[in-house]
């Protein structure tokens, strides 16, 4: 079986779509030849592409001001197009509706293979966040469901991203859900692990640590989340460090925040951290994963912190909490600092039920992605003989 799996964005750029589709396709491997059709990226490296286990075909792209993505141009780009057309895929896989998922798509078409989408952001909010009128963001949602319509089935990151597309989006396309997942494996020891990160960001032993790993972006609200740590430390939050790792455009913004509301002893910026084995550390000295986004479909780090046992604060209402249930492996909160800063003030003291809670994290939300990928496989050939 040949598969080729469609995105529109790739490394050196790094987000959660990114990395399940590196994901998926490091392990399609061993069951399938698979292709990666995405952008040229600046500070992409062709060494880099040569080391993956699958093949990678890049076209080139345009970078956007003042965002951290590039516009691609596949459909543009000659040898883009002679490399696509002579891949003779058995099945097309896209993750994401613009230029390069929908080549996948018109691909599909032409040569009548199947497709199939994962549903993994919600994109009317980066359409009202980019287009200021009503009817341009109707006309920009209705091409990206012409473009998941056009696919033989659609699969949804969870319950909730299901709910959105189907009754509030309009979704056609036959939809099922399929999980995220982790390469994460849980920290063997752990006090070894806890004293790496405290010498590594000058944490005290005795310090409780919480933790926000992802892109450095306000649309993830964590401008909303220093705010309710202020509160938390005007509430008698003591002792504690707030390590956000992670990179991107609103990091000058985020350190004159954390001055702005006194948080400058408190809050470690760790920046991008690339070593696996260094990551799940961090995780497993953080005692709470602080995440209020509600842009996320379903973040990978919520999972990667469960593989820990390092349950996840999320507000009501999230998409990305749909797999959680409250109070058993997860908490939430009302959508307000106030709230969320008491909910962060409440966990931490009570010892009995976050024990309970931390442990059911890691039960039922840690998953891997070798079984995950398995399942994939098996759903592809339902669609194809061979």
């Amino acid at each position: 079986m040949r598969v080729g799996m469609f995105i529109d964005t790739w490394y050196p750029m790094v987000d959660g779509v990114i990395k399940v589709v590196d994901n998926y396709a490091s392990r399609l491997v061993k069951y399938c030849d698979v292709t990666v059709f995405c952008p040229t990226v600046t500070g992409a490296v062709k060494s880099d592409d040569n080391a993956k286990p699958y093949r990678i075909v890049r076209c080139g792209s345009v970078p956007i001001i003042n965002l951290d993505y590039s516009m691609p141009a596949a459909m543009l780009d000659p040898s883009f197009t002679v490399e696509l057309g002579a891949s003779n895929l058995d099945i097309i896989h896209i993750h994401s509706p613009f230029a390069v998922g929908l080549s996948g798509v018109l691909h599909a078409k032409l040569h009548n293979k199947p497709a199939v989408a994962t549903l993994h952001s919600q994109y009317r909010q980066d359409f009202e966040r980019a287009l200021n009128l009503k009817p341009a963001v109707d006309f920009a949602m209705s091409g990206v469901m012409r473009v998941f319509d056009s696919c033989n089935e659609c699969w949804a990151v969870n319950a909730g991203i299901k709910d959105l597309y189907v009754n509030e989006y309009g979704l056609k396309a036959p939809c099922s859900v399929q999980l995220n997942a982790t390469d994460h494996e849980p920290v063997i020891d752990e006090a070894a692990a806890a004293r790496l990160v405290d010498e590594t960001y000058g944490i005290p032993s005795d310090a409780t640590v919480l933790l926000f790993v992802g892109r450095i972006n306000f649309i993830k609200n964590i401008d909303f989340l220093v705010r309710s740590l202020a509160i938390a430390k005007q509430k008698g939050l003591a002792n504690f460090r707030m390590l956000f790792v992670g990179q991107g455009q609103d990091e000058e913004k985020l350190d004159a925040l954390i001055k702005e509301q006194g948080l400058e002893n408190e809050v470690i910026m760790c920046g991008l951290v690339k070593d696996r084995s260094m990551l799940e550390a961090i995780y497993s000295r953080a005692r709470l994963f602080l995440f209020p986004s509600l842009y996320d479909a379903n973040s990978l780090v919520q999972i990667e912190a469960a593989c820990q046992g390092t349950p996840t604060l999320f507000l009501h209402g999230a998409r990305t909490g749909a797999t959680v249930t409250e109070n058993v492996n997860g908490f939430f909160s009302d959508p307000s600092e106030e709230c969320y800063a008491g909910k962060i003030l409440e966990i931490l003291a009570d010892h009995a039920q976050y024990e309970k809670v931390s442990s059911a994290a890691r039960k039922d939300l840690y998953l891997s992605w070798d079984d995950v990928v398995k399942q994939v496989y098996d759903r592809y050939l339902t669609f194809i003989d061979i």
